[in-house]
């Protein structure tokens, strides 16, 4: 059961991923004349970037923003948190897997501030947002590109021990 469960999130969060991926984050690189998306900018920005990429999308490409992308990174977080306690349990039984569990959780929720803080400058007129609320944003932009920087290299060398090992068992 917790084996086709795992491949059904996965799926699932790969689908979502993909939508982001190959749909909503070009559709607002195009809509912003080149910029990046907030969401790809895991070294954060600062007032003078995010007013630019607000200005460049205009008020048709903050309410693309706010509806569709967001709509999706509404349920990727918790897809992928999901999967990612899931594999890190079956990887490390015991107290080590719920502990690399929570790490992909805080990723996942810190992925639900960075949104409602960029919801936030969204709602804005682009003069209005404020260098507390780029930074607000920023930070949590910060905080979850390391959290789920840190719980995919985990897994990785989770997954390449489990690999050698079976590798070596043949």
């Amino acid at each position: 059961m917790k084996r086709g469960l795992f491949w059904l999130m996965f799926a699932l969060m790969a689908g979502v991923y993909g939508a982001m991926l190959f749909w909503t984050l070009p559709q607002l690189r195009l809509l912003s004349g080149g910029l990046l998306p907030f969401d790809l900018r895991p070294g954060g920005y600062d007032l003078a970037e995010a007013q630019a990429l607000l200005e460049a999308l205009g008020a048709g490409g903050r309410a693309y923003y706010l509806g569709v992308q967001q709509s999706l990174d509404s349920a990727y977080p918790a897809l992928y948190a999901v999967v990612m306690v899931l594999a890190f349990r079956a990887l490390v039984p015991g107290w080590w897997g719920r502990v690399l569990g929570v790490l992909a959780a805080a990723g996942a929720g810190f992925d639900y501030l960075e949104n409602a803080r960029v919801a936030v400058m969204l709602r804005a007129e682009p003069q209005a947002v404020t260098e507390a609320m780029v930074a607000a944003a920023s930070q949590a932009t910060v905080i979850k590109s390391v959290s789920v920087a840190v719980a995919l290299v985990v897994l990785s060398v989770l997954l390449a021990r489990a690999g050698g090992r079976r590798w070596w068992r043949v």
